[in-house]
């Protein structure tokens, strides 16, 4: 079983739409989905209960006892477990990065985004685990170019060694539209830009997390 830690440490940024939507990516591509909703803010909870269709699983947790509960998703067989952490409770997301395989930290690009990306970005050295950068809400690109808050976080985030997914995922509304009935954007509109986007995130990540099997799976 894999871990992941998905931290933001400012509201807004988006941060639980990032986490549900790479696990129910894993979910619609067969594999076994635990997401631990450790937000006070439970999110991720009120979004997965009013979901019709199957998985994941949910759990509503606190960082204390996601050791515990790795075990328990071990035993059932669990593939992937997402961990959506609260944005301010420090010592809340130690413990998820204490327990995951992969850190994704979630930034605007904007100056508060990543003032606050260098606070997490210190914790998960001093813990020594893996991070990736999902840059959220970027405007879109104008003519293939992209717009200077953008390249401005791309050359800072460079400068922190902070490694950034390739995949952008843009300002669009139906990430949330989709949430009204506990579904991804994948689902609510396969060909769109927001499923598509979101489908080349979950690939890379799901290559750092699996490597060959994952390729196996696709191929």
């Amino acid at each position: 079983m894999r871990t992941i830690a998905v931290i933001a440490r400012k509201g807004g940024s988006g941060k639980s739409t990032v986490a549900l939507h790479v696990a129910l990516a894993a979910q619609l591509r067969g594999r076994k989905v635990l997401v631990a909703d450790t937000d006070a803010q439970r999110t991720a909870t009120h979004v997965l209960k009013g979901r019709r269709a199957a998985g994941p699983e949910l759990a509503e947790t606190s960082g204390a006892k996601l050791f515990a509960l790795q075990v328990q998703a071990v035993k059932a067989g669990v593939d992937l477990m997402v961990v959506d952490t609260p944005a301010v409770v420090e010592e809340e997301i130690s413990y998820a990065i204490v327990a995951a395989d992969l850190c994704l930290l979630v930034i605007r690009p904007t100056f508060v985004d990543l003032a606050a990306a260098i606070q997490t970005a210190s914790i998960v050295r001093r813990l020594r685990k893996p991070a990736l950068v999902v840059l959220n809400q970027a405007p879109p690109a104008r003519t293939g170019v992209e717009t200077p808050s953008v390249k401005r976080a791309l050359e800072a985030l460079l400068l922190l060694r902070l490694p950034v997914i390739p995949t952008l995922l843009r300002a669009r509304l139906s990430y949330q539209t989709a949430f009204e009935s506990g579904r991804s954007a994948e689902e609510l509109d396969p060909p769109g830009e927001a499923g598509r986007e979101m489908g080349e995130l979950w690939t890379f990540v799901e290559g750092f997390l699996f490597g060959r099997q994952a390729a196996e799976r696709a191929g």
